[in-house]
């Protein structure tokens, strides 16, 4: 990513982080701060996993809704600390809370900061937002394989 650019675009968020559909859970980047950033996972009514939670009422599983915040903030590692190809690994879920539901057509705006970061852990946080509302937060704990 060029210097002072503050956004990426699916084809970049590839580019460091191996998740591939039907697992990739980030649409785009649309900051990028200091110590975290900001992602977006548009949400149509055609995801797959919609189908079978549940088929009269859909609503984006708790898990994919960490996965995807897991995932931004592996991207936000990798690109901060410049470790592309090195794979990241959940090790921990701490102050897990879900305050609302995802439905088809929400957009669900993720973001991440690194707490702390040393050797080969990374801490972070995460908050899922739809609209302006809270839906999910979480503190994620991964190790980076240098």
């Amino acid at each position: 990513m060029e210097k002072g650019k503050k956004t990426m675009d699916i084809n970049e968020i590839k580019s460091y982080i191996p998740h591939r559909y039907p697992f990739l859970f980030l649409d785009r980047v649309i900051d990028i701060k200091e110590k975290g950033l900001v992602a977006i996972k548009n949400l149509s009514g055609n995801e797959y996993f919609f189908q079978g939670h549940f088929p009269e009422y859909p609503v984006m599983p708790g898990v994919i809704q960490i996965e995807a915040m897991a995932q931004a903030a592996a991207l936000f590692v990798i690109y901060k600390y410049n470790l592309k190809n090195k794979p990241v690994y959940f090790m921990a879920l701490d102050k897990v809370k879900f305050r609302n539901q995802v439905l088809p057509g929400d957009v669900f705006r993720i973001e991440v900061e690194v707490i702390r970061f040393g050797g080969k852990v990374a801490r972070c946080r995460g908050v899922g937002y739809v609209d302006d509302k809270v839906v999910v937060e979480a503190e994620m704990v991964a190790m980076i394989d240098m």
